[in-house]
């Protein structure tokens, strides 16, 4: 008895077909785009390991915003550039600080465009760590101290909330921030606050150009105390599942490119939105290739985007996400 050739291709033929099977696909309404903001006047300025990149300071932030708004991109991601750092970070949670400053801004200019605010304090702290540190003084070693830490972040992502933050996205990896955030947000008053949280982040060597984008390289050290370690799997599910208990609404996969199991592993445990952040060195690596020559960068970029989606990805972190909002436009006509 013969059995006939099953023909796959027969769902291949053209490109109408294609779309009409197509299994996974984006949107601009998954985007979300991150912004640098800073201290001075009149700047626009190119960073230089993130082609396309700005620092924006708040006189012009508007430029950027009108961008934004007419590429029908939903959400910013804000981080800033504050003018002074000091070993607490001062300019995090206060009230005139940069990212205050630039929420304040955005809703004015466009009501309906919703603020992210990154939730940390090493773009703030004059040593570059996310929390505060202490030295022993019998050891002279000196590390992160954890829970005097969640007191400076409670207090940034209130102040964030005050200044008109829709959601706080805490990425400090510190344990037990999202209780933290969670109690001081109910108990100022921001209750339907959510909290978009870092939960799975990895000390990872993406980092790089993020670092110098957002002046935030640690000055001694590194973060491998916090943050994951690259080689762990099981570990995302404990510290997703931590997050999920003390309350997060949104559970962010950092970074994503080469965490792609990890995305998927956090989809299939949790009923909570997933967001994949397609990080610094994701985008840059793309960007020289692309300026060598070396390949399409619509093309990798449209693929690597479905595959965060396929990967069981939700919402998509992205500094491409005004390029992917102009392609998706252009083959929409």
């Amino acid at each position: 008895m013969s059995f006939p050739v099953v023909r796959h291709r027969r769902l291949r033929s053209s490109a109408a077909l294609r779309g009409m099977v197509r299994e996974y696909a984006y949107s601009v309404h998954d985007l979300i785009y991150p912004i640098f903001v800073a201290y001075g006047e009149g700047i626009k300025r190119e960073i230089p390991s993130m082609p396309g990149v700005f620092h924006w300071s708040l006189d012009r932030l508007e430029e950027e915003i009108a961008e934004v708004t007419a590429l029908g991109i939903p959400a910013v991601l804000l981080f800033g550039i504050p003018e002074h750092k000091d070993a607490v970070g001062t300019s995090a949670y206060a009230e005139d600080g940069i990212v205050q400053q630039a929420t304040r801004r955005i809703k004015e200019l466009a009501p309906d465009l919703l603020v992210i605010a990154d939730t940390c304090l090493c773009e703030y702290t004059d040593h570059g760590h996310c929390g505060m540190v202490h030295t022993d003084p019998h050891t002279n070693k000196t590390v992160i101290t954890n829970d005097d830490s969640l007191d400076l972040l409670a207090a940034t992502a209130v102040s964030q909330a005050k200044a008109g933050a829709d959601i706080i996205a805490p990425s400090n990896m510190m344990d037990g921030f999202v209780t933290a955030i969670r109690s001081a947000l109910d108990e100022a008053g921001y209750q339907d606050t959510p909290i978009m949280s870092y939960a799975v982040k990895y000390a990872s060597a993406y980092y790089g150009p993020f670092r110098e984008a957002a002046q935030s390289a640690p000055q001694f050290g590194d973060r491998k105390t916090y943050q994951m370690d690259p080689a762990n799997a099981r570990e995302a599910l404990r510290e997703a599942e931590s997050d999920v208990q003390e309350g997060a609404d949104m559970l962010i996969v950092k970074p994503a490119l080469a965490y792609m199991d990890i995305i998927r592993t956090v989809r299939d445990n949790f009923d909570l939105p997933v967001v994949a952040y397609n990080v610094s060195a994701e985008y840059s690596m793309v960007k020289a290739a692309a300026m060598n020559g070396w390949i399409s960068e619509q093309a990798i970029v449209m693929e690597t985007l479905t595959g965060f989606k396929r990967a069981g990805a939700d919402m998509i972190i992205t500094y491409f996400a005004k390029d992917a909002a102009r392609w998706l436009k252009e083959a929409r006509v």
